[in-house]
């Protein structure tokens, strides 16, 4: 359905991209990922037509996208780019804000595939409000909306659930994914936020240092991230020897283990030196000192500082991690 070639990009010669190649299927969820400025946006941008490559070529089925230079109007009327800037029409209502690209010489369908996105937003009460007087949350909310009025065939997400408080956000993801899904529209979420992720995505792109370092289906990379940098994009994670077992003892490897994985035992494993412990409601993040390294792990209690407990993790983990 989409597929970029060897893509490269640079603003004013500083590269950007380099040698992306990235297909999605119909009705495909991808996840983009990566730190800041590692090129998310700019993917995105690129996908939608709304930057001029010089280099590789983006294609929809047959069909070449084309950018900027080549078009009066970017982007491509089967896909859909919600930017982090809303781009809305400030001075209208709600409901008009979501109907402009509807058809009027149809209004009872107007009226309908309306009120079905104000439902999915979960603004109904908003309709007849202006836009104008909206939070950033519920003006992003009624963009999400906006964006999916002529039932695209792709849609292009950026950050998308950046402004809105999390009472919404969880229940929104939900509905969003689940529409999108129903109606098996493509989707591509460039996102910080691993609770965009790991439900929903059906894989995962990773960025870092221009390129594509990991593109696997969402379970797999989580399970089986190869680099401290991915799994740290999932949660807190780190990497240490796999001597924390005895029957390891004599090897020198490193493993990745993230912070819920490990369990604290009071005789033997990897002896840590407790730094603080942070309340996460259903457990403390505690913060520890093995041999001048921070370790990160998970207890169901606060543990006093300077205190000295040892670390363990299961053989299962172990054993996938080794074999990884």
């Amino acid at each position: 359905m989409l597929q970029l070639d060897h893509v490269s990009f640079a603003y004013d010669e500083a590269p950007v991209l380099e040698d992306i190649n990235l297909k999605v299927q119909k009705g495909e969820h991808i996840s983009v990922i990566g730190e800041s400025g590692c090129g998310k946006s700019t993917l995105l941008k690129i996908i939608y037509g709304l930057l001029h490559i010089k280099v590789g070529e983006v294609y929809w089925g047959e069909r070449q996208i084309m950018g900027p230079l080549y078009n009066l109007i970017p982007g491509e009327p089967y896909m859909k780019y919600l930017a982090q800037d809303f781009d809305l029409m400030p001075y209208t209502t709600v409901e008009e804000n979501i109907s402009e690209f509807l058809s009027v010489f149809y209004p009872k369908k107007l009226k309908k595939r309306t009120k079905e996105l104000l439902e999915m937003i979960e603004m109904e009460a908003f309709a007849k409000t202006k836009v104008q007087y909206l939070s950033g949350g519920q003006q992003q909310r009624v963009a999400l909306a906006r964006v999916l009025a002529q039932k695209p065939e792709l849609l292009l997400l950026d950050e998308p659930f950046g402004h809105i408080d999390n009472f919404r956000k969880n229940s929104l993801r939900r509905n969003l994914f689940d529409y999108l899904k129903k109606r098996n529209i493509a989707c591509v979420t460039a996102t910080h936020d691993h609770n965009d992720i790991l439900p929903y995505a059906d894989r995962v792109i990773v960025l870092q240092d221009r390129k594509i370092i990991a593109n696997k289906p969402t379970v797999d990379l989580y399970n089986d991230p190869k680099e401290l940098y991915i799994a740290s994009l999932f949660g807190e994670a780190n990497k240490v020897p796999v001597n924390i077992v005895k029957s390891y003892a004599d090897t020198k490897r490193r493993i990745i283990v993230y912070a819920h994985e490990f369990k604290v035992s009071e005789k033997s494993g990897m002896e840590v030196v407790v730094k603080k412990s942070y309340y996460k409601g259903s457990h403390y993040l505690v913060v520890g000192d093995y041999e001048n390294q921070e370790v990160y792990f998970n207890h169901h209690t606060p543990l006093e500082k300077g205190a000295a407990v040892f670390l363990n993790v299961s053989i299962e983990t172990l054993n996938k991690r080794l074999q990884q």
